[in-house]
């Protein structure tokens, strides 16, 4: 009940009082929302640029808003003198890699009419898909803007009317040239470069799904790689040839094209830019030749015997020698109660080397390693052994030269060796000790047996025996075939001039496989005999000082078996070599 005197109010009246208090409140709270996401939403730029959003969704960049490229637009009116957008926020490493290139090292030294982003790419609002098979192919003609001459060269060629044809695999300048890291085909790095030139042709020429769909040869890349060019391109030889000095670099033709640098009409003259000659007098013969493909028997017949006769040899070897050092290891290690009789101290076993022929050892001892070391590192490069030789053939030689100077110390020695037998009397004498004779096959057939167990009994050896034999006349028919074939190689213009390139390749096959003989032989066959044979274990010194650790080369155990009667009872003898097992 109301107080007495107050006035009185309507319960509608109070009613319309609470609404119109609490009226504002209700407002704020009602369109607060609304504000709030007109605040934050993106500008609408359609009101003022309906053209351009237009352009902008037609485009590779129609994902992405007005403000990511047009920062502080979306203040209205726009502050004046905003920078320009720039690639660099979305594509930096682009970006990084086009200021790097030779473009932008032309925009750096203020040559404004260098490719900038826009000049390939078109403007922001305009930008194509790169992906796109428009875009690949329209990638010549925007090239061609700056280089015309070249792009009339790439239009002719084999890769040019492909691409006309609607090959989309036809490759164009930024398969070849990379697309922002355009470097000289000088500089470090690049794809045209001389040692990448094969590897960027091997992207296509090297893919058997491509080349099997357009009916190209897949071996290509291998024979190149495998072919002296190939080997010391791998090596960073900056003057060997690779495929754009015979196929030529933009207008590449095809063979059957008369016009084609690798014509056969033409052939002469191409490799007549790096060897005068070549082809003058016989037709150039194929130059991507596959093993086991079709090849001349030339190549085929050769390498196809020594792959016969190397395990052959190098296994008999290896047999041989295993046989000797297990029954020698079981006789004197386990078997004799007093172990191993002991070697005999240092320059007090009998002499087997003059000074002179040690001294001919020495020299083509070191210059053998030399040569397998250094020849090798042309056919393995990657290897870590390797690696010191070519680290500096993209600025000397190194290799080619070490390799060519062991190689005449190796042929003077020999030389020197034939001079000496002709002139000194005593050293005569010796080599007429190696001379072969029948009773060696005899020898060398037992002593095998009893080396792999087939019979008790060592058999009795002379004192120069078939071991020794063995070892001599294989150096001087190595050393002869690889002088020959070396000396030939050396002189390959004055070879391409006057023979068929075919007797050129001849000649790499053997002189490859006779070195992989040569150093088996020398690691299974000579080592074994100076090195692991017990009886002079850890070395037979007779290289060094002309007296050998070994007490008996005759019979095993050395009680067992009387000495074998040698050269060494005339007169003089403790002054005559009696084995000549240690030379080379």
């Amino acid at each position: 009940m109301a107080p007495q005197g107050a006035p009185k109010v309507g319960w509608r009246r109070f009613l319309r009082c609470v609404v119109g208090s609490c009226s504002p409140l209700v407002l704020w709270l009602g369109l607060a929302p609304a504000v709030a996401w007109a605040q934050s939403a993106p500008v609408d730029c359609l009101g003022c640029h309906e053209e351009q959003q237009k352009v902008v969704s037609a485009s590779a960049h129609k994902a992405a808003t007005c403000v990511q490229c047009h920062s502080k637009h979306g203040d209205y009116p726009h502050p004046e003198k905003l920078p320009k957008p720039e690639c660099v926020s979305c594509h930096a490493t682009q970006v990084g890699d086009h200021k790097r290139s030779v473009h932008g090292e032309q925009l750096a030294a203020g040559n404004s009419a260098a490719p900038s982003c826009d000049s390939c790419h078109d403007s922001a609002h305009t930008t194509k898909l790169t992906k796109d098979a428009a875009f690949h192919a329209s990638v010549p003609q925007t090239c061609g803007l700056c280089h015309a001459e070249v792009l009339g060269e790439f239009q002719a060629s084999v890769h040019g009317k492909a691409l006309a044809a609607g090959i989309v695999e036809a490759p164009v300048c930024t398969d070849c040239h990379g697309e922002h890291s355009i470097l000289r085909p000088k500089a470090k790095g690049s794809t045209v470069a001389p040692a990448a030139v094969s590897e960027t042709c091997g992207r296509c020429h090297g893919d058997l799904r491509l080349t099997r769909r357009f009916g190209l040869p897949s071996d290509r890349i291998t024979t190149f790689g495998n072919s002296f060019h190939g080997l010391a391109s791998k090596t960073g030889a900056q003057t060997v040839a690779n495929c754009s000095s015979c196929h030529g670099f933009h207008k590449i033709l095809p063979s059957s094209d008369a016009q084609s640098t690798v014509h056969t009409k033409n052939l002469a003259n191409t490799c007549g830019q790096c060897h005068p000659g070549a082809g003058t007098r016989f037709a150039i013969s194929p130059i991507h030749v596959a093993e086991g493909g079709v090849e001349p028997w030339q190549t085929l017949y050769p390498r196809q015997f020594y792959l016969l006769i190397i395990p052959l040899t190098i296994g008999l070897m290896f047999l041989h020698n295993a046989g000797d050092w297990i029954r020698k290891f079981s006789a004197l290690r386990l078997r004799t109660a007093g172990g191993a009789p002991a070697a005999l101290p240092a320059g007090s076993g009998e002499l087997r080397m003059y000074p002179w022929e040690r001294f001919q050892h020495i020299c083509l001892a070191v210059s053998f390693l030399v040569l397998v070391w250094t020849g090798f590192a042309l056919k393995y490069p990657d290897q870590i052994w390797a690696r010191p030789l070519v680290a500096l053939e993209s600025v000397f030689p190194v290799r080619g030269v070490i390799h060519r100077v062991a190689g005449v110390v190796m042929i003077a020695v020999s030389v020197l060796h034939v001079i000496l037998l002709a002139t000194n009397r005593q050293l005569r004498q010796h080599w007429f000790t190696l001379m072969p004779r029948w009773t060696d096959a005899t020898e060398a057939f037992h002593m095998f047996c009893y080396n792999l167990g087939l019979t008790s009994k060592r058999p009795v050896i002379s004192a120069h025996s078939y071991i020794e034999k063995a070892e001599y006349w294989a150096v001087v028919w190595g050393t002869g075939l690889m002088a020959v074939t070396g000396v030939m190689l050396w002189a390959n213009n004055l070879m391409l001039a006057w023979l068929p390139k075919v007797w050129l390749d001849f000649v790499i096959t053997v002189h490859l496989y006779e070195a992989i003989l040569a150093t088996l032989a020398i690691a299974v066959w000579h080592f074994y005999g100076v090195i692991f044979d017990p009886d002079v274990y850890p070395m037979d010194t007779a290289w060094m000082t002309g007296r050998s650790a070994r007490r008996n080369t005759v019979a095993e155990p050395p009680s067992a078996h009387p000495a074998v009667p040698s050269s060494s009872t005339k007169e003089n003898a403790a002054d005559e070599p009696r084995d000549s097992r240690n030379q080379i």
